[in-house]
């Protein structure tokens, strides 16, 4: 039998097993290794790969549009960038990945216009894992849905889901520490709804005969192999909803109450319509805030306060991060920066590498000579 029938048979005792606390553990084991399976499995396929997948990241962040086939997903790239995504009435029309530039508050944001998604793409149907693999390296998911057709919002998630991709979420707070001897040993935080016999049947699946492991989270099977697993991702996602022009005004209480069926709040979620160029103001403020960037305004010596290039990094960042982005030997020879701005308690203040910097701060680095 192969990988592929071994995984699928897998997948069907897992479904057709009824979950209880006598099964429990069974279904645990079962479930690590499917993972493992997959995991073989990507790893045979990983040198594939067809043409324009392979797609260089630049610019300050990296956002990807992800939607079945004719949702508007080229249109859209062209109406936001310079680029030139070949547009048409039809399923498939890209077939490689486009990327256009986003210039907005001084940062290059990098759009990905990636190939229309199908079920089962990440069990490799219609290319799809070379396209989801373009979705893993993105800092940004954005759902573009057709107002006709809001359900397809699941299945989109379902298939990131099936290749490793957590959204909206944070990776578990779980730390595996192998020793020599003495068997697995658990201890937890919180109360847990899963037995430590399932957590000590899950470890030795994935090969861990001797280990202390500690969770500070309450957890279900899923995330504890989430956790054990070094290949998940985890990126946040927005929602935008594409030909609006198209319906009539009391069609959208039906979008909205659609919305809400799927856990969306027709207040975060973009409408817009790509073809007329509505909302896309909209649209890139909430890719900005969604990327968590913000603008420091450099204080170059002897030409002022450049605010047409600010330096873009994401919220939280510090003075030693804004030295590694700009390069060179400015972590060597820093001595101290000055800040002016809403981090700062007065103007001019002078802080170290730790000071955390906050939007629209002015920085000017004092370095060694």
């Amino acid at each position: 039998m192969g990988l592929e029938e071994e995984i699928e048979a897998l997948r069907e005792e897992i479904t057709n097993t009824p979950y209880n606390k006598s099964t429990e553990s069974h279904i645990g084991r079962l479930k690590a290794k499917l993972a493992e399976k997959k995991e073989k499995l990507e790893n045979q396929s990983s040198a594939g790969g067809g043409e324009g997948y392979a797609v260089e990241k630049t610019g300050d962040a990296t956002v990807a549009f992800v939607g079945f086939p004719s949702v508007g997903k080229s249109t859209l790239l062209n109406s936001l960038t310079a680029a030139e995504s070949e547009v048409g009435a039809y399923e498939f029309t890209t077939l490689n990945v486009n990327p256009g530039m986003l210039q907005y508050n001084g940062a290059n944001i990098q759009l990905l216009d990636v190939p229309g998604l199908i079920e089962g793409a990440a069990h490799g149907r219609g290319g799809g894992q070379e396209v989801l693999s373009v979705v893993r390296a993105a800092d940004l998911v954005v759902f573009v849905l057709s107002v006709f057709e809001i359900d397809q919002y699941e299945r989109l998630r379902k298939e990131l889901y099936e290749n490793k991709i957590r959204l909206d979420s944070t990776p578990p707070s779980i730390s595996i520490a192998k020793k020599g001897r003495g068997g697995i040993r658990v201890t937890s935080s919180a109360d847990q709804d899963i037995s430590e016999n399932v957590i000590k049947e899950v470890l030795r699946e994935r090969g861990y005969v001797n280990a202390n492991v500690t969770l500070r989270e309450k957890v279900d099977i899923d995330r504890l192999i989430d956790g054990i697993m070094d290949n998940r991702v985890y990126i946040p996602s927005m929602v935008t909803v594409n030909k609006v022009d198209l319906i009539e005004h009391d069609y959208a209480q039906k979008v909205n109450e659609q919305l809400r069926d799927h856990d969306i709040d027709p207040d975060e979620a973009v409408f817009i319509s790509a073809e007329k160029e509505k909302g896309l103001d909209a649209l890139r403020e909430k890719i900005w805030d969604e990327l968590g960037l913000m603008r420091i305004y450099m204080d170059k010596p002897g030409r002022g306060v450049d605010y047409d290039e600010p330096l873009v990094l994401p919220y939280g960042s510090t003075i030693e991060d804004a030295c590694d982005r700009l390069g060179g030997e400015m972590r060597e020879r820093f001595r101290f920066a000055r800040v002016s701005g809403p981090s700062a308690k007065h103007d001019e203040q002078q802080v170290g590498m730790e000071h955390e910097l906050a939007d629209e701060d002015v920085l000017r680095m004092i370095l060694r000579k």
